[in-house]
């Protein structure tokens, strides 16, 4: 016989601990430990059943791990708070005394943790460390715009913000931000690094207010850990770029509001040093980029003639004819090293596989690395000048991290690169209606255009963008439509409104006329045919003209003028056109009976076949499949709401107008009458 189970000593019972008992076995305060989970990572537990884990009790209770605590028993940050707890003590009882050079030895001497230990325990791997980024990016971001209060010490919001502007730097080095959007909440961003899509919210820079409700005890735990998570990050990032880390802050442009251009970016090499207040290494490194692509281009153009020799060693090609001419030859060669880079599918795969899995060409991927290289240099040949009441902690963030230079207003902080009277200013941000004076060498444009065009990932047309006008909504880059959803036109009637879709549509003209021309010529140039089709072509003529000839002396012998016999022949004319139109709407009209016949009884077979897969249903399947259904039917609905809205918004914007100019009338008849009745 085995030994009896004892209650309370396994199971539920025994993996579960409740919050008061772990505080017991800890030796710490309630605070404390709430501290030592949060930088740990460990959070309360639902057991499955809370009366055996309670043993027996049914009192709301907070459960952990059993194995949690004993792993919290063993963390040195656990003495350090314990060491902390008695300097605190004799800080206290040193200044009750009233002495100063005791408390003044202590206070020198206060003991300090720190959490490297714990982010390598949490994260292995610097991929695990980077994919939990988001919440600290969001974090770091909030605490940098709110202001120094007694909860909040200003030591903590300036490290908030030179950690951020870090970050800022290593994506304007390396050009990876991919997405932009304008929210209530504030401005999203999106960006990809090393095979990792990171997605954080930055909130508008205005005076913010701190509530009295929230308990900055926690907020201050998690940013104290973030802080670390985040400086461990830029220094691997900086470090895998050979940039310096940290970077060197300037003092006085710091003060000065300078923002990004605060922080001297250098090489570790010392080769280039990399100011972000001047852009003049941004444009050698630029230059040293193409240089490198086009260096990779002629590689990759070489690839296929070195694939296609392979295959000629491979598998020995038919012999050349002779009489086939060198650009003939020339151009076979070409053929063949662009069927070279699309590589075709194996036999062996099967159809579903085909279905399922795609098979990229190389030409695919070159292609795509093509667009991704034009996408990240998006604003290369762009100089922007910012207004003053434009936020231009998004904008230069943006407009550099594509490639852009940007200046701004003296008001707005010190070190822009260049003034407003600048000639090289192409594109001139501002967000009021009216302007005093205006330069005839740049663009004025609102700052949606720029987030636009980055969501769009090609420059847009700037007329709908100018100031004063009312701007076109403004689409989430985020929202992924499925089948069914309803997609707003203005995604399609903006998406191809591109600068360079306008030269493509002007050489497409060019082209057609020119072809035009070639046809003209074409037929004023006389037909070049051989002398036996001009034979033929002359004994049908002459044949034709005997037997009109024939037909109108026997009209003469009958009697019939040559008048009333034209008359005759254009009325036959005429009945065998209006024959033939006649058959041909015939033959159509067959023809979509036909069609419509062959796809009435598709559906009716498809319906048949719904219903007997519906009849062979169990009771699980067919709730599941009403279910469905019924999502389906209040989906398409919403979809017809929306639709009428806009149908009905359309409506409103199409009789303003009328009114508008009905009133003028109006206005424009009583003062005629007024006139009048004055003289």
């Amino acid at each position: 016989m085995g030994k009896l189970k004892q209650k309370g000593k396994a199971g539920a019972a025994v993996n579960y601990i409740n919050r008061n008992k772990a505080l017991k076995k800890l030796q710490i305060s309630l605070a404390d430990f709430r501290r030592l989970c949060i930088l740990k990572g460990i959070y309360p537990r639902e057991p499955k059943n809370k009366k055996k884990a309670n043993k027996g009790s049914t009192a709301p209770t907070t459960f952990y791990y059993t194995k949690d605590i004993q792993y919290l028993a063993h963390e040195p940050v656990l003495q350090k708070f314990r060491e902390h707890k008695i300097f605190l003590r004799k800080l206290n009882k040193a200044i009750g005394k009233r002495e100063f050079s005791i408390a003044k030895n202590l206070e020198q001497n206060r003991p300090i943790y720190t959490l490297d230990h714990i982010l390598k325990e949490r994260y292995p791997t610097f991929t695990d460390a980077f994919r939990d980024i988001d919440d600290a990016l969001c974090m770091l971001f909030l605490f940098s715009t709110f202001p120094a209060t007694d909860k909040i010490k200003s030591e903590i919001v300036t490290n908030c913000q030179r950690i951020c502007v870090e970050f800022q730097h290593y994506i304007i080095h390396t050009r990876s931000l991919r997405k932009v959007f304008l929210s209530i909440k504030g401005i999203y961003y999106q960006t990809e690094i090393k095979g990792q899509t990171i997605t954080w919210l930055v909130p508008y820079q205005f005076s913010q207010q701190v509530p009295d409700d929230v308990d900055f005890r926690v907020m201050l735990t998690f940013l104290e850990f973030y802080q670390t998570h985040l400086g461990f990050v830029n220094f691997k990032l900086y470090t895998d770029v050979n940039l310096v880390y940290p970077p060197k802050v300037d003092s006085s442009k710091d003060e000065g509001a300078a923002g990004l251009g605060a922080l001297i970016i250098e090489t570790t090499n010392n080769l280039v040093g990399l100011s972000s207040t001047s852009q003049d290494s941004e444009i050698k490194e630029e230059s040293n980029n193409t240089d490198r692509k086009a260096e990779s281009e002629k590689r990759l153009k070489t690839l296929s003639k070195k694939l296609a020799i392979i295959k000629e060693q491979v598998e020995p090609t038919s012999e050349i004819q002779p009489d086939i001419t060198e650009k003939s030859e020339t151009t076979n060669s070409d053929d063949n090293a662009e069927i070279m880079d699309e590589f075709t599918e194996q036999n062996n795969i099967s159809q579903d596989q085909k279905h399922i899995s795609k098979i990229y060409t190389y030409r695919d991927i070159q292609n795509a690395s093509v667009a991704l290289t034009e996408f990240e240099n998006l604003f290369s040949n762009c100089i922007f000048y910012l207004s003053r009441e434009v936020p231009r902690y998004s904008l230069e963030f943006i407009i550099r991290a594509f490639g852009g230079q940007v200046g701004w207003d003296e008001t707005c902080g010190i070190g822009s690169p260049f003034n407003e009277n600048d000639d090289r200013i192409t594109h001139h941000i501002v967000d009021r209606p009216t302007l005093s004076h205006k330069s005839l060498l740049r663009i004025y444009v609102q700052p949606q255009w720029v987030y636009d065009c980055v969501n769009i990932r090609k420059l847009l047309k700037t007329e709908p963008y100018q100031p004063g006008k009312t701007l076109p909504p403004h689409l989430s880059p985020f929202v992924e439509y499925k089948e069914g959803d309803y997609v707003p036109d203005a995604k399609n009637e903006f998406e191809g409104d591109m600068e360079r879709m306008e030269v493509s549509n002007e050489q497409d003209t060019e082209e057609e006329e020119s072809s035009n021309e070639e046809d003209d010529s074409d037929d004023d140039k006389p037909e070049i045919c051989s002398s036996h089709d001009k034979i033929t072509v002359k004994v049908n003529e002459s044949e034709n003209d005997d037997m009109i000839h024939q037909m109108e002396l026997e009209a003469e012998a009958t009697g019939i003028s040559f008048s009333k016999y034209q008359e005759q022949q254009d009325r036959l004319a005429k009945r065998q056109k209006t024959q033939g139109t006649n058959n041909t709407k015939a033959q159509q009209s067959s023809i979509q009976t036909v069609t419509g016949k062959k796809r009435a009884a598709k559906e009716i077979e498809e319906k048949e076949v719904k219903e007997l897969a519906k009849i062979m249903m169990t009771k699980k399947q067919k709730t599941l499949y009403n279910k469905i259904q019924y999502g389906k039917k209040r989906q398409q609905e919403k979809v017809e709401n929306l639709q009428r809205k806009k149908r009905e918004i359309i409506s409103q914007h199409k009789k303003r107008p009328t009114s508008n100019n009905n009133n003028d009338d109006n206005n424009n008849n009583s003062n005629k009458k007024k006139t009048k009745h004055k003289e």
